[in-house]
């Protein structure tokens, strides 16, 4: 079986509707996981996304804030959307490839807010709480004998090579020691691989994600790695190209997150 998997933070699907048509055009996704979708279901723009060629749509959303779908060109049974943690948010869904050959899960961690100390800070405080219950969500036990993929806004660049000056970012939230540990954490639970850092070696800068700050984000190219695709073990051969699309950055009216496709095949 083959697919194309992207993900892509849209900072709201009814605004940016137009990017959504133009990114399915030019790069012909066959799953498409969208986070901070900023909207309920009666507020969600099904039919003109089923129009796109994406007839199995699952999300699971909240008024004005968070929210996460998935869009498929093929049946994908709904898992699951759960409450990671027993935080509120709506931030995870969870949907069944074809024969169950995997489960992509769909996630969207908090960003965490500007001050990097969870007593001074609940914004923090809740990030760090929910990167443990994702570990502890994924200990090795629920997915043992099953193939799973975690995509999504991490919020988190891990590596020095994630940002673009390591030094400097090491007490900005996304790239605090703090943070990567959690991350790290997490990550051991269930042997997760970060495939994406596969194609591209941890000695190459990677990013994902530019600052609406930045006046010329393209000259400064102050970026970070905060959107992943990891696999557990039995898939982390499955990729077969993956791509970061930096142009989305400069498109009209842009979400400050680009999407980021994995090209899998699986046995």
């Amino acid at each position: 079986m083959k697919f194309r998997l992207a993900t892509w933070n849209i900072n709201s699907v009814r605004l940016r509707l137009g990017l959504i048509e133009h990114f399915v055009t030019n790069y012909r996704p066959d799953i498409l996981c969208l986070q901070e979708i900023k909207c309920t279901e009666s507020a969600f723009p099904f039919e003109a996304l089923r129009e796109l060629g994406f007839p199995h749509i699952h999300m699971n959303g909240q008024p004005g804030y968070h929210g996460v779908a998935t869009l498929s060109r093929f049946e994908v049974p709904l898992r699951s959307a759960e409450k990671i943690g027993g935080n509120p948010d709506a931030r995870h869904i969870a949907v069944a490839l074809p024969d169950e050959r995997a489960v992509i899960h769909n996630i969207y961690i908090p960003a965490g807010g500007d001050i990097p100390d969870p007593e001074e800070n609940p914004k923090f405080a809740q990030k760090l709480g929910f990167l443990t219950a994702l570990a502890e969500r994924f200990d090795g036990r629920d997915v043992d004998g099953e193939n799973n993929i975690l995509v999504g806004d991490f919020n988190v660049a891990p590596l020095p090579n994630d940002v673009w000056s390591h030094k400097q970012l090491l007490k900005v939230v996304s790239h605090t020691p703090v943070e990567v540990e959690h991350l790290t954490r997490m990550q051991k639970a269930s042997n997760w691989v970060d495939v994406i850092r596969q194609v591209v070696p941890n000695d190459q800068k990677l990013y994902t994600w530019w600052s609406y700050r930045a006046a010329d984000w393209k000259t400064s190219n102050r970026g970070r790695r905060l959107d992943h695709i990891w696999t557990t073990p039995g898939l982390a051969n499955a990729v077969q190209a993956m791509q970061v699309v930096k142009e989305a950055r400069g498109w009209e009216q842009p979400s400050d997150h680009v999407p980021v496709i994995a090209d899998f095949e699986l046995k």
